[in-house]
């Protein structure tokens, strides 16, 4: 793996001799995460996350240019205080965010009308969409009153905690 951020045994409560098993079980992701199509794994459990990452997900992606050459994208800077383990999308503002990971459904079933369009009006407690977790659907509610402005992820998208869902004027 090119990068695996995670909190020392000692910082985890952990004996010593629990280290290995921690360590088998990394191994065993990482194997997970070579056999599927993922480029990015993150798991977290209580206040400690791990982050695993193939190394082609850190090539940079290239853009053609007006001429048709290529031309690399680079990436942001990430700071020595921002640790992927550590770092949270910054929501827009007035959005409702994520409440957990999953896959974001925006209609009820396929086919069916969203529960929420742009330009439309939305209420506190109103259903914006469905959170997909673990075979488990839930129910995400809005948690502010306004006129929808954006739906930001795509149906059937992958969102995490605290990712816009939509954004809403007041």
């Amino acid at each position: 793996m090119s990068a695996a951020s995670a909190k020392p045994a000692a910082q985890m409560g952990q004996a010593p001799a629990d280290v290995a098993g921690i360590v088998g079980l990394i191994d065993r992701l990482e194997k997970l995460l070579n056999a599927s199509e993922l480029t990015e794994m993150e798991i977290e459990v209580g206040e400690t996350a791990l982050v695993l990452r193939k190394p082609g997900a850190f090539v940079p992606a290239v853009e053609s240019g007006a001429d048709g050459q290529s031309a690399p994208v680079v990436p942001a800077a990430v700071t020595p205080q921002q640790s992927t383990a550590t770092r949270q999308p910054e929501p827009a503002l007035n959005a409702v965010v994520a409440p957990l990971t999953g896959l974001f459904y925006a209609s009820p079933s396929p086919g069916a009308e969203p529960y929420v369009k742009p330009g439309a009006q939305v209420l506190v407690g109103q259903v914006i969409g469905l959170i997909e977790a673990m075979k488990l659907f839930n129910e995400i509610k809005s948690d502010r009153a306004g006129r929808v402005v954006r739906v930001v992820p795509e149906d059937g998208a992958l969102v995490k905690a605290k990712d816009p869902l939509i954004e809403v004027q007041p």
